[in-house]
């Protein structure tokens, strides 16, 4: 078995973020994950994904 746990995905995401926010940005953040039911992680990819450049 393997060491890790979690989900299998074809999408691997091999590079961790940290960012510092505010407490209204914070708030915001959970307001949305919250509302569309998924994971604070998540909705960041999400977010990121709709405003950055695709290439």
């Amino acid at each position: 078995m393997s060491p890790r746990t979690g989900r299998p995905t074809d999408a691997l995401k091999n590079h961790d973020l940290k960012v510092r926010v505010d407490d209204k940005l914070y708030d915001r953040l959970l307001k949305y994950a919250d509302d569309n039911n998924i994971t604070k992680a998540e909705a960041i990819r999400r977010v990121l994904d709709e405003h950055l450049p695709k290439n």
